[in-house]
């Protein structure tokens, strides 16, 4: 070490490091928040949170795509299956047929993720996304019921953590149906939060002096909770006798339990908002299970919470996002065709600007969500574990299949509140709670995770100083603080720059369609980094508890991180020329939601001294903002292509089921689009003056259009029955 740093060490660091530590300037990290934190990888979120992001190599990241054998499953097992499946009979019955769910089990639709070693399928997180999306586009029953054993469960957790002898065991049985799982982690006052865990087992011995545990749990939402044969449970394990020496407190710890034993109720269930999928209750008392039921063995002990972190870590970027993205497809395509055909005052709604600003809307807000979704499952499949990227996907999917929901519904009108058959959009509706709860509500996953966990996570300098302070490692803090410093002075030097040119200052590596999004990115990026850090002087650990603030960058970091999936699209699509307007709705709504957020934080990070500072930082932002406001030809021209064009329909709401509803949707539009001419002739010559082909096809074209725009009605006995 150099007299020079010795010297600095001496006179600057050491009583840096003393009074940070003293005053708690940087925020601690427990031992449990240390597994969270460092469950996963740290994927584009790092290029992103250092404020310099390097787009050649976002641009490089790879593409998934299906293998012949997972295009095949898609195209004939998910299509059969659907077919069997009427989702207004589900409903009505409130279940799956039984011949439904003999052929899931059968075609091993439960052992997507087991691999084939195994007697599982072996697919890949894309080819498992696709199926889940084109499930739920028919039928959330039927989504859930398969997506549940092949996202966090007995499955995955086995194969990542499993004795050889268990996987031998269990993964056969789970990959053909013979065993049904379910995850009991929720619990009353504890919700998903596994580290506050009050299920708990007790270790003792037997008469035969063997090591047993007894279980005393009670757990609720729990999928497929009432009919599974294998409980996966989370619990704390206690050894009050300290059998295994040690200590008393074991820790948080997953087992599998056979539902079949004594103690074990399964006799209830819930049900989450009508829509019938299974759904339920868990209780024991006094269940008696064997050390090696625990997932691992005796190895397992105390490793709970660490396997459901890094299971949760990846599930987040794959289930909800797909079943999100199905439904935004359903519903973009169905108000897409629906305001095709649906006429009003003589004219297809289609060419209303009200109507064609929510079609415009849905297509670019469904085009994004794929390309986001699609691209965080290629990190996925080429190894990567994005943590805080999939809880970015978990909170964007979800939040925007319920806003593209109800933008469908809203152009349906009365026809999406009618139930029956013929609606496609009712149970899609009822559904969209439903995912925004699943692994902590929204308001967590945007308060507290991306930009909580990120920040500590994601940024190249806090996270090691933080483990220097409390390793009393003051050399190492040293190095560390030093870089973080010229990390901060290079941002803000990046910030001041880029904004004054307003980002041209970047040189660019994409083509010049793109470049200028590229741009606004970098700016974006740069500001984000260095406010982050700006913050985190200002605030100190504080900033942690700052939830609103919080959610503010949170929000800066989602919609950066699904601007650069969107960019990657277009650049892997080729460039397409119809699909700019989608880009630029896209972009230019992220920037000026970005601006929002920005001002936001101006408005309530600042200190009484610092306050005009921050003023004069909102007023610049509104000087020189990011966004611009989105084009209504865009909107229009985006909601034209929709109505008129199947190929381009086709692409952005690609892997939907077709229906007989969905179908009769389809021929309607079809036939629209082909009678055009011969409307416009009626309507300016009159009806003589159509040929006998032309008053055939108008009279095709207009009895199925009655068809689309009816809605189910019912007799009261049908009704009460």
């Amino acid at each position: 070490m150099s007299s020079f740093k010795n010297k600095r060490i001496k006179y600057f660091t050491r009583p840096l490091f003393n009074m940070i530590k003293s005053k708690g300037l940087l925020p601690t990290i427990s031992e449990t928040e240390k597994t969270a934190l460092t469950a996963g990888d740290v994927w584009i979120e790092g290029e992103l949170f250092g404020g310099k992001p390097d787009f050649k190599k976002i641009f490089k990241y790879p593409y998934p795509k299906l293998t012949d054998e997972e295009k095949t499953f898609l195209d004939t097992k998910v299509e059969k299956v659907c077919s069997m499946a009427i989702d207004w009979e589900i409903f009505q019955n409130r279940d799956l047929p039984q011949d439904v769910w003999t052929y899931l089990k059968e075609e091993k639709f439960f052992g997507m993720i087991i691999p084939k070693e195994f007697g599982g399928l072996g697919f890949s997180a894309y080819a498992h996304s696709c199926v889940i999306e084109k499930l739920v586009s028919h039928s959330q029953v039927l989504a859930i019921t398969v997506m549940v054993p092949n996202s966090l469960g007995p499955a995955e957790l086995l194969l990542h953590y499993g004795k050889q002898e268990q996987k031998d065991y269990y993964l056969p049985r789970l990959a053909d149906g013979r065993e049904v799982p379910c995850f009991a982690l929720t619990e009353p006052d504890v919700g998903s939060d596994a580290a506050s865990i009050k299920s708990y087992g007790e270790l003792f011995k037997d008469d035969d002096g063997a090591l047993k545990i007894k279980l005393q749990f009670e757990k609720r939402y729990i999928t497929l909770g009432s009919i599974a044969s294998v409980i996966g449970l989370a619990f704390s394990l206690r050894d009050p006798q300290n059998l295994l020496g040690k200590g008393e407190e074991l820790g948080i710890t997953c087992a599998l339990v056979d539902s079949k034993k004594d103690g074990v109720d399964q006799s209830k269930r819930h049900d989450p908002l009508n829509v019938p999928f299974v759904n339920a209750p868990l209780l024991g008392v006094d269940v008696i299970i064997g050390i090696d039921d625990i997932i691992g063995a005796e190895e397992g002990i105390g490793q709970g919470w660490s396997m459901l972190m890094e299971s949760l870590a990846v599930g987040r970027g794959i289930s909800l996002p797909s079943t999100s993205s199905g439904g935004s497809k359903l519903a973009t395509l169905v108000a897409s065709v629906y305001s095709s055909v649906r006429y009003q005052f003589g004219l297809s709604i289609s060419k209303f600007e009200g109507i064609s600003e929510v079609v415009g809307r849905l297509a670019a807000s469904t085009y994004m969500l794929d390309a986001a979704k699609t691209f965080t499952l290629g990190a996925i499949d080429a190894g990567a574990k994005p943590a805080v990227a999939n809880a970015i996907m978990k909170y964007q999917s979800t939040e925007m299949f319920r806003k593209n929901v109800l933008d469908a519904m809203d152009i349906q009108g009365g026809a999406a509140i009618s139930r029956g058959p013929k609606n496609l959009l009712a149970h899609a509706y009822f559904g969209v709670p439903i995912g925004i709860t699943v692994e902590g509500a929204n308001i967590m996953t945007r308060s507290l995770i991306q930009f909580g966990q990120g920040i500590i996570r994601c940024h190249p300098y806090i996270y090691p100083q933080v483990e220097a302070l409390q390793n009393g490692d003051v050399e190492s803090f040293d190095t560390l603080f030093f870089s973080h410093t010229k990390h901060v002075l290079r941002n803000a030097m990046l910030c001041f720059f880029l904004g004054i040119t307003r980002g041209y200052l970047h040189q660019n590596v994409d083509s010049s369609k793109t470049r200028r999004y590229e741009q606004k990115l970098s700016w974006a990026s740069a500001k984000f980094a260095f406010l982050s850090d700006l913050a985190l002087v200002l605030m100190g650990p504080a900033l942690k508890r700052r939830e609103s603030i919080s959610g503010r960058f949170g929000d800066i970091l989602s919609h950066m991180y699904m601007m650069s999936a969107t960019l990657k699209r277009y650049k892997h699509d080729g460039y397409l020329k119809e699909d700019e307007a989608i880009l630029r709705v896209v972009m230019e709504n992220g920037f000026c939601k970005i601006d929002e957020a920005f001002i936001g934080i101006y408005a309530n990070i600042s200190k009484a001294p610092l306050s005009w500072l921050f003023k004069l930082k909102i007023l610049l932002v509104k000087l020189n903002p990011m966004g611009t406001s989105i084009k209504d030809k865009d909107l229009q021209y985006i909601a034209h292509l929709m109505s008129t064009n199947k190929d381009i329909r086709g692409r952005i709401c690609s892997n939907v089921y077709e229906s007989t509803r969905v179908k009769e949707l389809l021929n309607a539009s079809e036939a629209i689009i082909n009678v055009q001419e011969a409307f416009a002739k009626e309507k300016k010559l009159g009806k003589d003056s159509l040929s006998e082909d032309e008053k055939v096809l108008i009279k095709i074209a207009r009895e199925m259009q009655d068809i689309v725009v009816s809605v189910d009605s019912f007799s009261k006995e049908e009704y009460f029955r």
